[in-house]
């Protein structure tokens, strides 16, 4: 485990946190219509990617500790090498369902580390 894993975490629970932020309030349709927040969301969804990425390369039972950090990398490489096939209603829903517990997770990863 390096020094930089609890940078990583941060990182990846903040860009969460802005996501979660972002859609809050709104609903599907004005998602889809609404460029700004698309590119806002989709921007937090690759910080959050990549840091999962570098923490799980650093630490490889993060991911069995927190099985969200690999839908996060999943969702991160489909926006960032695929933008023609980013499907805003899978990113939506993700962000919306799925955000809450990948922040739990990695919280429960930042005090483990701290504790030790």
């Amino acid at each position: 485990m390096s020094d930089r894993l609890p940078k990583h975490l941060d990182d990846a629970a903040h860009a969460a946190r802005l996501a979660l932020r972002f859609v809050r309030g709104h609903r599907l349709d004005d998602y889809r219509a609404d460029e700004l927040l698309r590119s806002a969301v989709e921007r937090q969804v690759e910080i959050i990617g990549e840091a999962c990425r570098r923490a799980a390369s650093d630490t490889p039972d993060l991911r069995e500790r927190v099985p969200e950090m690999v839908l996060a990398v999943a969702m991160r490489n489909r926006i960032a090498h695929g933008c023609d096939t980013v499907d805003d209603d899978i990113v939506f829903e993700t962000v919306t369902t799925r955000f809450a517990a990948l922040l739990d997770g990695l919280g429960r990863e930042l005090l483990r580390f701290r504790a030790a």
